[in-house]
């Protein structure tokens, strides 16, 4: 399955949103699989979410169920019964290759307001040009220190008179960029952290964050729905 967070919903955490899906899954009916043993869990397998506060167009998951159902009826039930900012946007009966193997790099979006396009412009050249970046993050392993360059695939500035809200004397910075998928992985705050570490440019205001795509890189640098190779399938069944 594929779902967004959108408007405020994009704050809601991974295990909040774990949380309201599983509660979905019982309004709606679904025959959802359990896990054996002493404490049976739902069979749900979760693909790279994106960060607490990030909005997102791409987010995946698989289910298993114990009877077949139709994929479009299992995906109006479900986001019938989640809260509107939480949408259920397509379902597929799953085959071949696990979602995890499917998602390469995702497509980010980055809005920055109170960013002249021309500064955000050459802190890009500064840093797509250097051979490494590093960066610091805190983890769930400690303070890290990583590559935030190499994980770029592609960068592009989009030029933006105004801000998302229409102002046309505040200016507003557009960035898209391609991040191949790594360990750590490499998020848009940290190409951005970058962009304090060789450029010197720190936003003056929180950036609005969203994934645009997630899935497997082609050589032209596209990036294909995970999806997409299991378009032909008519029932969801049990796994």
């Amino acid at each position: 399955m594929r779902y967004a967070k959108r408007g405020p919903l994009r704050f809601t955490s991974h295990r909040d949103f774990a949380r309201a899906f599983e509660r979905a899954l019982r309004r709606a009916g679904v025959p959802v699989a359990f896990s054996q043993g002493f404490t049976p869990h739902p069979k749900i397998s979760y693909a790279s979410a994106a960060p607490t506060g990030v909005a997102s167009e791409a987010e995946y998951l698989e289910i298993g169920l114990r009877e077949q159902v139709d994929p479009e009826q299992l995906r109006m039930a479900l986001d019938a019964a989640l809260s509107p900012g939480l949408d259920v946007l397509d379902a597929v009966v799953a085959s071949g290759a696990s979602l995890p193997d499917r998602i390469e790099a995702s497509r980010w979006r980055i809005e920055l307001p109170q960013v002249d396009p021309d500064v955000l412009a050459k802190a890009v050249a500064v840093f797509t040009a250097a051979d490494e970046v590093l960066v610091e993050r805190m983890t769930k392993q400690g303070r890290r220190t990583f590559d935030a360059r190499a994980a770029v695939v592609d960068i592009d500035v989009i030029a933006a008179s105004a801000t998302p809200s229409g102002d046309p004397v505040v200016p507003c910075a557009i960035l898209e960029l391609v991040v191949r998928q790594v360990t750590p992985s490499v998020r848009p705050d940290d190409v951005l952290s970058g962009f304090r570490v060789v450029a010197g440019l720190e936003p003056p205001v929180a950036p609005k964050v969203i994934r645009l795509a997630q899935g497997t890189l082609t050589a032209q640098g596209a990036i294909v729905d995970p999806l997409d190779a299991d378009r032909d399938g008519a029932t969801i069944g049990g796994r």
